[in-house]
C-alpha cells in the first residue's frame, strides 16, 4: 500500500541521483568519461580487447558493459572483444582456493589479457584488495588501465591510468552511475566505430 512516506522515499531516491548525474555533467569527469571512450575505440580498432571486473554491484556492471560490447547498444554494428571476468566460477573458485581471493582477477588478468587491451577494475570504495591486485597485474603486462570508483577513489584511482570517480559516498548512487557511464561509453564506441 503506498503512503505518503513511501512516495516521499522514491521522490527523495529518484532526486539524490538525479543529483550525483548532474555533479558529472561538470569537469574534469566529462573529460575522464572521454578520455576513457577513446581508450576504448583505439583498443577495438586495433583488434584489443576490453576485460571487466568487480564484486558484488560492480560484478554485475562489469557483465552488463561486456554484454553491451559483445551483443549491441543502440546500433546494429560488428560484435566487439569484451569480456567480464566475474562470470566463470569454476576458475574463480579454483583461483580463490588456490592462490585466495585478492588473486581471483589479476590471475585470469595474466592468463588472458594482452598489451594493448583495456583492464577496467570497478569499486565503489576503491579498496577492493582483488580489483586493485587485478589493476597492478594489468599494468606489469602492459594493459591500458581503467577506474570506475567513487569519492577519492582509494588505491584503485591511484593505480590506473584514468580513472572516473563519481562524485558521492553512497554505494548505490555511485553504482547506478556506473551503468550510466557504461552505457555513454557504449554510446560513444558505437559513434566512433561506426562513423562513415
Amino acid at each position: 500500500m503506498k503512503t505518503d512516506a513511501t512516495l516521499a522515499l522514491i521522490a527523495q531516491t529518484l532526486r539524490d541521483s538525479i543529483a550525483v548525474k548532474e555533479r558529472l555533467c561538470q569537469e574534469p569527469h566529462l573529460s575522464r568519461i572521454a578520455q576513457v571512450a577513446e581508450l576504448f575505440a583505439q583498443a577495438l580498432r586495433a583488434g584489443r580487447k576490453i576485460l571487466l571486473f568487480g564484486n558484488g554491484g560492480s560484478a554485475a556492471d562489469a557483465q552488463h558493459i561486456a554484454a553491451e560490447l559483445v551483443g549491441r547498444f543502440a546500433k546494429s554494428r560488428r560484435a566487439y572483444p569484451a569480456l567480464s571476468l566475474c562470470v566463470d566460477p569454476s576458475a574463480m573458485t579454483a583461483i580463490s582456493n588456490d592462490f585466495g581471493y585478492e588473486q581471483v582477477f589479476a590471475r585470469q588478468l595474466e592468463a588472458l589479457g594482452q598489451p594493448g587491451d583495456v583492464a577496467v577494475g570497478l569499486s565503489t570504495s576503491g579498496t577492493s584488495p582483488n580489483v586493485v591486485a587485478a589493476i597492478r597485474q594489468a599494468k606489469r603486462q602492459g594493459l591500458r588501465t581503467v577506474a570506475f570508483s567513487g569519492g577519492e577513489g582509494g588505491k584503485l584511482a591511484a593505480e590506473a591510468e584514468v580513472a572516473i570517480l563519481v562524485p558521492s559516498a553512497h554505494t548505490p548512487r555511485i553504482q547506478e552511475a556506473h551503468i550510466t557511464i557504461g552505457h555513454i561509453l557504449c554510446a560513444l564506441i558505437d559513434e566512433q566505430l561506426t562513423a562513415a
